[in-house]
């Protein structure tokens, strides 16, 4: 058999569809329709399960100074859950594309892009980016390089609750060897990275979580990671705690991530002076402190939110690279880890949400493209 001069195809087989009965007119129509992705979107305020579509969009140019990315994995946070609902500090104008963290593959550059190029793993700098979806171009300003020999589940949970417990750690008291934390909500993603970047200081853990039916196999992850202790907030009540601290020290700083009676708790138990950072409110009750803390004790009680802490380094994204290299180092250095998780495929995002939002669930649901 031999070739049809010019059409490259077997004399005698039919072309299909009539894919080249006007070559240079499907060229031209294949030239000019614009790139598609698939993607979370919302185009109003609600639950997750029913607001959420699965649809075709239209890609953005890639122009000079765009980054075409293929998203790998994303992870399903509070976080974004809340700005879904509505009720969080930070909403995106809508529609909106769900998805705040995650991580991508960099498929193509503008000319005018010089810190990344084609094959780079990137992870958001800062929320809002929309990682609910197979691939988008984004800026250039609003992408982190990360190194590609980290694990994808890692790199996908990185920019949010690891970077949180850093600067949690980092930033509100000068902590060293041999001094204690304690934190609530110890088996939550943040709690888990504060364990493992506080063990690789050398900082011991007082790590309190609720009672459950799986409370055992909890406590055995915890202390797999390296927590020191695990109690429950039954147990924080209860005076035996006196002879906890014949072992360890008083802690210096509490990480509250629940609010309520678990932070009244907590600050019960911190040394002078000490600080209670709050950076999450899962009891939706407000935070109560006794007068005698602050007066007897001048505990000092901070807030932190990671969103706020990335904004304010807008000019300074040296110090946010910094840090996300730093926690790589501890990843490769197996002393940082992602959480439990489950991996979903974007088709199936309806199992992922409703995994999410059921309680005393342990594992992250990280949707896959």
């Amino acid at each position: 058999m031999r070739l049809a001069k010019g059409l490259g195809l077997v004399r005698g087989a039919r072309p299909l569809l009539g894919t080249f009965l006007r070559p240079r007119a499907a060229v031209a129509a294949a030239a000019a329709a614009p790139a598609r992705s698939l993607a979370l979107v919302y185009a109003q305020h609600g639950e997750p399960a029913r607001v959420l579509q699965l649809k075709d969009l239209e890609r953005a140019e890639l122009g000079h100074s765009g980054v075409h990315v293929k998203m790998l994995a994303a992870p399903i946070n509070p976080a974004d859950i809340n700005m879904i609902q509505g009720t969080y500090a930070l909403l995106p104008d809508l529609p909106a594309v769900g998805g705040n963290e995650g991580v991508g593959h960099v498929v193509e550059v503008g000319s005018h892009v010089t810190s990344l190029k084609p094959g780079d793993w990137v992870i958001p700098a800062d929320a809002e980016l929309g990682t609910w979806r197979t691939d988008a171009v984004f800026s250039e300003e609003t992408l982190v390089k990360l190194p590609r020999d980290i694990p994808l589940l890692c790199a996908a949970t990185l920019s949010v609750n690891p970077c949180t417990a850093y600067r949690m750690l980092a930033d509100f008291e000068t902590l060293g060897p041999g001094d204690s934390i304690i934190q609530n909500a110890a088996n939550s993603g943040v709690g888990q990275a504060v364990i493992q970047i506080a063990a690789a200081l050398g900082i011991k853990t007082i790590n309190v979580i609720r009672d459950r039916p799986n409370l055992q196999e909890v406590v055995d992850r915890l202390t797999s990671l390296g927590a020191d202790h695990v109690l429950t907030e039954e147990m924080l009540r209860k005076p035996e705690m006196k002879d906890l601290f014949k072992k360890v020290p008083k802690p210096r700083l509490a990480l509250n991530c629940v609010g309520g009676k678990s932070a009244t708790e907590m600050l019960r138990h911190i040394q002078q002076k000490g600080t209670m950072v709050t950076y999450g409110g899962m009891a939706k009750q407000p935070v109560t402190v006794p007068v005698s803390a602050f007066i007897f004790k001048d505990v000092k009680l901070r807030g932190f939110w990671m969103t706020q802490w990335k904004k304010d380094q807008t000019q300074n994204k040296d110090r946010l690279t910094g840090m996300i290299l730093t926690l790589c180092d501890l990843i490769h250095k197996g002393q940082l880890t992602a959480p439990a998780c489950t991996q979903v495929p974007l088709k199936d995002y309806r199992i992922a949400l409703e995994a999410s939002m059921k309680p005393f669930v342990s594992s992250k649901q990280v949707l896959t493209m």
